[in-house]
């Protein structure tokens, strides 16, 4: 299975270093967020280091336009034959997925990279000791993980685009909103806190944001990476399930 995993990884990373402009447009949006909104946002809240409270949100952010549209192109290979043809074949039928699912976070840590970088030119705090830094790539490794399972499994249950790309769309900004990446607790209404406990978003967040900060609180982010773990591993297993569902 491990082989199997690594040669279709490579695989699908070779035609994602082929094809660059895909993960760079995915970049887009994330980038609108840091450069526009950061700025009048900061304004609205009056607070000069709004900025710093941002990043980590915006990661998450890159993450989920990264991740959340990873079933899009396994559904298309399905439409095309191609994995029935893998199935025929003996590679191992939890590589299929599991290749599929870690090209498309290492691709979102890359991605994550990027935003780092540009919010650092821009004037924002970021920790970049290598520990830290590292920890705060983990948790966004997970979150991928979780999101890109996530959409693999639908798109292996639906068998339609249609639905999946609604399913995507409800999978980036509307969790955004109902999570702690833009948006202090405190400035929430009750109903909101209530909801953003159930979310996975606030707590890779707050993960993200406790070692990345000039501050770091590793109390928060063990609670945060725990989260991640979880749930990328109950997404993961969903995953498989459904496509070993589909080949019977």
């Amino acid at each position: 299975m491990m082989a199997d995993t690594w040669h279709l990884f490579n695989k699908y990373m070779i035609i994602t270093l082929r094809m660059p402009m895909w993960s760079l447009f995915t970049l887009i949006q994330p980038l609108i967020w840091l450069i526009i909104f950061g700025q009048l946002f900061g304004r609205f809240v009056q607070s000069e280091h709004y900025m710093d409270f941002m990043v980590p949100g915006i990661l998450i952010m890159t993450v989920l336009f990264g991740s959340s549209w990873s079933g899009v192109s396994l559904l298309r290979e399905i439409s095309a034959g191609t994995v029935d043809k893998m199935l025929v074949s003996p590679v191992s039928r939890v590589a299929i997925v599991l290749s599929r699912v870690l090209h498309s976070a290492v691709q979102v840590i890359a991605q994550a990279i990027v935003i780092l970088v540009v919010a650092w030119a821009m004037g924002s705090s970021i920790n970049f000791n290598p520990i830290y830094l590292l920890l705060g790539m983990l948790v966004v490794f997970l979150l991928g993980v979780g999101f890109a399972a996530l959409s693999n499994g639908f798109a292996i249950t639906l068998q339609r685009e249609e639905p999946l790309v609604m399913i995507g769309n409800m999978m980036t900004l509307p969790l955004m909103f109902f999570s702690s990446a833009l948006v202090p607790k405190q400035f929430m209404p009750d109903w909101i806190q209530y909801v953003s406990i159930l979310n996975p978003i606030t707590y890779a967040v707050e993960a993200v944001r406790a070692v990345i900060s000039s501050a770091p609180d590793l109390g928060l982010f063990v609670k945060g990476f725990v989260v991640m773990l979880l749930f990328a591993g109950a997404t993961l297993a969903w995953a498989v399930t459904a496509f070993n569902a589909l080949r019977d």
